[in-house]
């Protein structure tokens, strides 16, 4: 996907809520149907940071999106960015707002942003095609960092030189290699399964009350409105 395509959008920064969870939870938990609670609470039962997909470099904003898209989908509720010299872009039609459900992290720094993993206790992988581990071993490791490189030049030596190890996706035909957004969404398939959820009761909650916000139109007036009724 061009750069210069009008669905190619930065990824907007999220900014704090201006009200506690409970705050926000009391005003708008009403509002939503028995569903859509229920939905929340079933996402968030399954979201885990013991799976961190990380984008080094990454320059098209279909493939960008499609990560995102897939961490949302297998539960990953981090995903690490470190951006390049132009600023990083994403297709809203690929996306499909999956993004705002992420705490996305950016870098500018690769070594920083591998360092920082690593004092959290991750072990951090690079996708490459000389990697001696398959997938399906990511589902075993604690908390595992995966690293999916740029189009053009794959992931950056800063990176590589402060990896765990590398993984790679066994190809069994002519083809041997698969666009970044499909060996991402095939190795978080991978690396996922199995986990449970592994958010603290206060991450859930707050959580709880970001993903009620953004399902309900308005909700900065209403929960406004609702504080204010409540103080009278």
């Amino acid at each position: 996907m061009r750069r210069d395509n009008p669905l190619a959008a930065e990824i907007l920064r999220v900014d704090p809520l201006p009200y506690t969870p409970l705050e926000i939870m009391r005003a708008l938990e009403p509002l939503l149907t028995d569903q859509r609670r229920a939905r929340i609470d079933a996402v968030i039962g399954q979201r885990t940071r013991s799976v961190v997909p990380v984008l080094d470099g990454l320059y098209d904003p279909h493939n960008v999106a499609a990560v995102l898209r897939s961490a949302d989908a297998f539960g990953a509720q981090e995903v690490h960015i470190i951006e390049g010299e132009e600023p990083l872009l994403a297709s809203q039609r690929v996306t499909q707002g999956a993004d705002r459900w992420l705490d996305v992290v950016r870098h500018r720094d690769p070594r920083a942003c591998v360092r920082g993993l690593k004092e959290r206790g991750y072990a951090v992988y690079a996708a490459m095609m000389d990697g001696t581990v398959e997938p399906d071993a990511l589902a075993s490791i604690p908390r595992v960092a995966l690293v999916f490189g740029s189009e053009h030049t794959g992931v950056s030596d800063a990176v590589l030189e402060q990896c765990d190890g590398r993984y790679t996706i066994p190809m069994r035909g002519f083809s041997q290699s698969l666009n970044v957004s499909v060996a991402a969404a095939l190795t978080l398939f991978s690396a996922t399964r199995g986990r449970a959820g592994d958010l603290e009761e206060a991450e859930r909650e707050a959580l709880r009350a970001r993903f009620m916000w953004l399902s309900v139109d308005e909700a900065r007036a209403i929960v406004a409105e609702h504080l204010a009724r409540e103080r009278r």
